[in-house]
């Protein structure tokens, strides 16, 4: 008897627990390395102030840190309809469409916040690649990067044609392309840069890789020939 599927499965949920573990611990890591300059916005966050919070860094990822229960429990509740429903990959399903949300909105947020200028200085431009690259700084780049990792993780469970790194790069790109040109005609102060394009690209595909795939194809197994008896 061949117990290579049953093994297989134990052990790609043995790997999803181990990964989420990490991610878990990784977040949590990092909440507790930059806890004092969130807590910095907390005051105008639970006063509900809009300035001082949403129109600030550390407001927006404080805000996005605390609705992760709410984001948890929507994904609850659409997995939930969805196996009532008597579809497939529930949660599947429903993580990939509240995560594709959850964690890009706050970050396109981020990119359209309007800078001192707004409005006043005329848009700028650089075409050149990797002149700003050197500027961005370590933050800056991992900051880039997370814009559409998001995005690059989860669309492809959603939607299977996605399930390619050329195709989650010329997501990627396109995505940043919308957002850069957006800040360009919007007049928001902000450097639109060929540079951000490349890293939100290279963010969207690095966060794919793998991921996306549902299960591993189960080893194939060839039916035995059947036994002649010599009469």
């Amino acid at each position: 008897m061949n117990h290579n599927p049953s093994l297989s499965a134990a052990t790609r949920r043995t790997r999803s627990i181990v990964l989420l573990g990490l991610v878990v611990l990784g977040m949590a890591g990092a909440v507790y390395v930059v806890r004092r300059p969130l807590m910095m916005s907390a005051p105008m966050c639970m006063a509900g102030r809009w300035h001082g919070c949403f129109d600030t860094f550390n407001g927006v990822v404080l805000m996005t840190l605390v609705a992760l229960p709410l984001a948890a429990l929507v994904v609850w509740a659409l997995a939930r309809r969805r196996r009532a429903d008597g579809g497939t990959s529930a949660w599947r399903l429903s993580l990939a469409e509240v995560g594709m949300v959850h964690g890009t909105v706050p970050f396109l947020w981020l990119t359209m916040m309007p800078g001192a200028g707004a409005g006043i200085v005329p848009g700028r431009v650089s075409l050149v690649p990797l002149r700003d690259l050197v500027t961005m700084g370590p933050l800056g780049i991992v900051g880039n990067l997370l814009v559409f990792a998001s995005l690059g993780f989860f669309a492809p469970m959603w939607f299977a044609a996605l399930a390619s790194a050329p195709r989650i790069l010329a997501l990627g790109a396109g995505c940043s392309v919308l957002v850069e040109t957006a800040q360009y005609v919007l007049r928001l102060d902000r450097v639109s840069s060929v540079d951000d394009v490349l890293v939100n690209a290279a963010g969207a595909v690095l966060a794919s890789r793998r991921w996306w795939r549902t299960s591993a194809q189960a080893p194939s197994v060839r039916p035995r020939p059947a036994l002649v008896r010599a009469r």
